[in-house]
């Protein structure tokens, strides 16, 4: 079973950075395609970020699209969310995901939170105005 972590959540002015970190324990995910989602208060949870287990592709929502930039280290085992330019909207909880996807997995299933096999508990980011 793979458990996620994340962290690097907090409070920060509208304009700020924060760079959000995900490490699963207890096994590896260096095989994983993993995936960023955001949940505010009362709204539907939301696409934020993919990326494939390689690192070699990358999927953004279009809200977050030359703002925010996933990563990963598989020899850390970590994947990172850095987000820049935030604004009051980008507020939410984050979660990281895991899944398995295939190199002729269509892009639209990168953003369907259901086809993702593992979750972390996530961080809370709030962006102030």
């Amino acid at each position: 079973q793979v458990q996620l972590i994340e962290s690097g959540g907090g409070l920060v002015q509208a304009g700020g950075s924060l760079r959000l970190s995900c490490a699963p324990s207890g096994r590896t995910f260096s095989s994983y395609d993993m995936g960023w989602f955001r949940q505010a208060p009362e709204e539907e949870r939301e696409f934020v970020a993919a990326i494939r287990w390689s690192g070699g592709r990358t999927y953004y929502a279009d809200s977050v699209k030359g703002r925010f930039t996933i990563s990963r280290d598989n020899a850390k085992n970590t994947v990172y969310l850095q987000m820049n330019s935030l604004k009051p909207e980008d507020t939410a909880v984050y979660h990281c995901a895991a899944g398995s996807f295939s190199d002729y997995t269509p892009t639209q299933r990168y953003s369907q939170y259901y086809r993702y096999s593992y979750w972390g508990q996530g961080t809370q980011v709030t962006v102030s105005s």
